[in-house]
């Protein structure tokens, strides 16, 4: 057996934080990419008693690697059920049954709201894929996981149109919109980012390696509350590295930057 030589990317790392953010025996609701890769790296180590739910409806499956979407045959192995969105949305989200979701957004603001509808650019609007199942997964679990790149402009004051309720407008708001308890992991390349309803407002509570705090700051639209000590992320033993280069994604369809030219 060879010894990986190349060290973890950053977009690797940002996968293993989000896979140490899953408890042993979580039922989780998660999409194809990165998170799906985080799913699995968790149902593979720490977390063998995960249970994975597609939101296209494939219930608990033995999903083999690696699925470019989440209606491809590889991610409907050997599940529990194939079921519809209604289901998996209506029979597991909105019913409590999912513990944790993974989700994305092309805007995350201080209170840790979501959009993924409409970005403003200037005058115009314009038009994002929409909510799919995120409106439902942020309302309705108790705990959700964002895994994205760390830019300027993806983390303002105030979303342009807010797609998934994080804290709404601070402490109270979600209690006042009809919603229940919620903690926030927003985990970039950069740092982690946690939330709960005590504030209402996202804090800097990790760096990943070589990133200082002035580093965050500088990619953020907002100033976020910070941790008297943030800790650093650890890197991922040599074992794990392999199973997410060598079994999870072997092609590297999820890291790009990894690929041979």
């Amino acid at each position: 057996m060879t010894t990986i030589q190349a060290p973890v990317t950053p977009r690797e790392l940002l996968v293993f934080e989000g896979a140490r953010q899953i408890g042993a025996d979580e039922r989780i609701i998660a999409g194809t990419g990165l998170p799906l890769l985080a799913a699995l790296l968790a149902q593979r180590t720490t977390a063998p008693g995960l249970k994975l739910i597609i939101e296209s409806g494939v219930v608990f499956p033995e999903v083999v690697p690696t699925p470019i979407s989440v209606v491809d045959p590889r991610i409907m192995h050997s599940p529990s059920r194939l079921g519809s969105l209604l289901e998996v949305l209506g029979g597991f989200v909105q019913r409590g049954l999912v513990t944790t979701g993974f989700l994305g957004g092309a805007q995350i603001d201080a209170r840790a709201n979501l959009n993924s509808s409409w970005i403003r650019r200037g005058a115009e609007w314009v038009r994002l894929p929409g909510s799919g199942g995120a409106n439902d997964i942020g309302s309705h679990c108790a705990k959700v996981v964002v895994l994205t790149t760390h830019e300027k402009r993806r983390f303002p004051q105030h979303c342009d149109y807010v797609t998934t309720p994080g804290f709404l407008d601070g402490p109270g708001g979600r209690e006042r919109a009809g919603l229940g308890p919620l903690s926030v992991r927003v985990i970039t390349d950069l740092c982690v980012f946690s939330g709960d309803e005590t504030t209402g407002e996202l804090e800097l509570t990790a760096l990943m390696p070589g990133v200082e705090v002035e580093d965050v700051l500088e990619n953020t639209g907002f100033r976020p509350r910070i941790a008297a000590h943030p800790r650093a992320v650890t890197e991922p033993e040599e074992p794990e590295l392999r199973l997410l280069r060598e079994e999870l994604d072997p092609r590297a369809k999820y890291f790009p930057e990894r690929r041979t030219p």
